[in-house]
């Protein structure tokens, strides 16, 4: 992973979060419709049952989770949503990449251009970054809740690849079709899981300090906060220390 997730944990420790309740919930839920375009039965459409799950995980209603689903579908109006991956630099050339659902592509182009210029940053060609990077299952567990070893055996026996230590967590990474096997087993064992998704892993960090650490951190957050912003993924790396400092 990168220090992208570590500023994840240490923002998700701190409370931060526990505003974007609304966004996480709209994320998800486009989410839900975009997947339910290749069918609504979760039983055929593994993509639309990583959504489910992620929906229960923040005790999404059931009937929202039913209604997103019956607008992907085209049962229910208002399902009209593109899918876009956005490619840029950050500052220090740390490589982005940019999730995002939007019913406005050219509105949004223009916007998240505005947001990667104004922080320093530069939006690139399609292709430019993304190859620095790998779609991976990523499933976070307090560290608290398990030892390294009992993950260990657990994950790796169901098909995972690797366990790293993130920012006080642990972190399974598995191929994407793993990522319900692996899940399932986990949550067998009786271990919390904090976060679970199939998203983008940098192959590589590149380290950043000072000045562009700091304006890395505020282009992360100015993207995620926007509204049509599924993901972002980077391979930036700071020192948790400093980036500790940052938070504050």
């Amino acid at each position: 992973m990168s220090g992208h997730s570590k500023w994840a944990t240490i923002k998700h420790k701190k409370g931060a979060l526990d505003a974007k309740r609304g966004k996480i919930f709209t994320r998800i839920i486009k989410e839900i419709m975009i997947a339910a375009r290749s069918g609504g039965d979760p039983d055929s459409n593994p993509r639309l049952r990583t959504a489910i799950t992620a929906a229960k995980a923040v005790s999404m209603p059931s009937d929202n989770i039913k209604r997103a689903i019956l607008r992907g579908t085209g049962e229910l109006e208002g399902g009209q949503i593109d899918e876009v991956m956005f490619e840029g630099y950050g500052p220090g050339g740390a490589a982005v990449l940019v999730s995002v659902a939007t019913d406005n592509r050219n509105r949004t182009v223009s916007e998240i251009r505005h947001l990667f210029s104004k922080n320093g940053g530069n939006l690139g060609e399609q292709g430019s970054v993304s190859w620095m990077f790998e779609r991976k299952s990523q499933i976070v567990i307090d560290g608290e809740k398990a030892t390294e070893d009992q993950l260990m055996n657990i994950a790796l026996d169901a098909g995972a690849e690797d366990l790293r230590n993130e920012g006080g967590n642990w972190v399974v990474i598995s191929p994407p079709d793993a990522h319900e096997t692996v899940l399932a087993a986990i949550q067998k064992a009786g271990i919390a899981v904090e976060q679970s998704e199939i998203g983008m892993v940098p192959k590589n960090s590149i380290r950043l300090e000072g000045k562009n650490a700091g304006a890395m951190l505020r282009l992360t957050e100015t993207l995620e906060e926007h509204d049509d912003v599924q993901n972002v993924y980077s391979n930036f790396d700071i020192d948790e220390k400093e980036m500790e400092a940052l938070a504050q």
